[in-house]
């Protein structure tokens, strides 16, 4: 759905580290991270991957996360500074449309 909208994705594989996903990130020079995480270990591996994030100074990567993320978990991730969560059966158009509408609002003065 990414790619049929214009996006370039890198997809890095299954089961990679914080440091992994930054790292190819950082060299990449994205706009967006997604990820996707089924394991439930978002609170463990997000905050590492946000303190990365910031060490790299990639400030202005909006990062947004799906995956089975119970409702209790949504706002603490949210103040980390994860844009958006979005939950099992989310349309892909509202992913596609939430990175668009992201993208543009973050490239006006």
């Amino acid at each position: 759905a990414l790619r049929d909208s214009g996006m370039e994705v890198i997809y890095t594989g299954i089961r990679q580290s914080p440091q992994m996903i930054v790292q190819a990130a950082s060299q990449e020079d994205v706009d967006v991270i997604g990820m996707s995480i089924l394991s439930g270990a978002h609170l463990e591996i997000l905050p590492e991957i946000m303190t990365l994030i910031q060490e790299q100074g990639m400030d202005d990567v909006i990062v947004v996360v799906g995956g089975i993320i119970p409702e209790v978990d949504r706002q603490p991730l949210k103040d980390l500074g994860i844009a958006e969560v979005f939950g099992p059966g989310a349309p892909t158009g509202s992913i596609v449309d939430y990175i668009q509408e992201s993208m543009s609002a973050r490239s006006k003065p």
